[in-house]
């Protein structure tokens, strides 16, 4: 039964870390910016850009695609006329930022002025224009954050867009032949926190694979349990208190216990590559020292 368990955790994981992967596309932002609970303010920030701080500054987007466009270039080693085309790349793209700006700034004015009140929120019975039928801070807090989020989200979005569509354009000019021998090029999101989605969304694929894996193989199972167990326990604490249904994190508080039935057991070592690893440790320095 211990193995059947271990087997299937470590195969959920595993094709949990090949999907994201092969997506191209996967985002652990949506579960970071709609956490709820004690903890929600914290995982709120770990979202890249939470507050739209550096996409919504003109002069930093310019170092940033002027940047990406002398990367390009450098990485497919481009000839005059391509690196004529990157500049108009880069001139069309900031057109287009400028244009999103422009298109809302009545919203972002809204939202500019609410980002200091967004670091620092509280709310209490002075605070205004809270709908009816939300009765508690915590409710008030949750629709004061949205609405504020509301008035940022067309602009960012668009924002967003322009950002995918301009590393296109850049990596579309190479030749078939540059692209061969040098590979696609992303456009790295600049750290706004020191831990933040743009570095988990990269880590996260790999560590359901690794995790995965070491189930699946019995290898070194009580560290990839708990690490697991970990996860799964961050999942379910971002939804407090955690709700019925098909967004309900009981599942994974409840595979987060499986994780630690197979940490607190021998596992890894029926069926798995922990056994050998026990057995040649007995070899090494003995029974009796192993078991002390």
């Amino acid at each position: 039964m211990l193995v059947l368990l271990r087997m299937t955790i470590g195969i959920h994981f595993y094709t949990e870390g090949t999907e994201k992967r092969e997506s191209g596309s996967w985002t652990a932002k949506p579960f970071f910016a709609n956490a709820k609970g004690p903890f929600a303010e914290q995982y709120r920030e770990m979202v890249w850009d939470w507050d739209g701080s550096y996409r919504l500054s003109q002069k930093q987007i310019m170092v940033q695609f002027a940047s990406f466009r002398e990367q390009a270039g450098s990485h497919y080693g481009f000839s005059g006329p391509q690196k004529a085309e990157a500049q108009k790349n880069y001139a069309k793209a900031i057109e287009l930022y400028e244009w999103a700006i422009a298109e809302n700034a009545s919203d972002l004015e809204e939202f500019e002025k609410g980002r200091d009140w967004m670091k620092g929120v509280t709310v209490n019975s002075s605070v205004k224009d809270i709908p009816a039928g939300v009765g508690s801070l915590g409710g008030q807090r949750a629709t004061l954050i949205r609405d504020w989020q509301s008035k940022g989200a067309g602009a960012l979005g668009a924002i967003d867009k322009i950002w995918d569509n301009y590393e296109v354009d850049q990596n579309g000019i190479a030749t078939k032949e540059q692209r061969q021998a040098a590979g696609y090029l992303r456009m790295i999101k600049p750290r706004t926190a020191d831990i933040d989605t743009s570095q988990i969304d990269l880590i996260v694929p790999y560590f359901d694979i690794a995790i995965g894996l070491c189930l699946m193989f019995g290898f070194f199972t009580p560290v990839a349990a708990l690490a697991a167990a970990g996860f799964l326990g961050s999942v379910f604490l971002s939804q407090l208190p955690p709700a019925s249904g098909p967004g309900s994190t009981y599942y994974q508080l409840i595979e987060a216990m499986a994780c630690l039935v197979i940490a607190g057991t021998a596992a890894g070592r029926f069926a798995g590559i922990d056994y050998f690893i026990q057995l040649l440790i007995r070899r090494v320095w003995g029974d009796e020292r192993v078991k002390s």
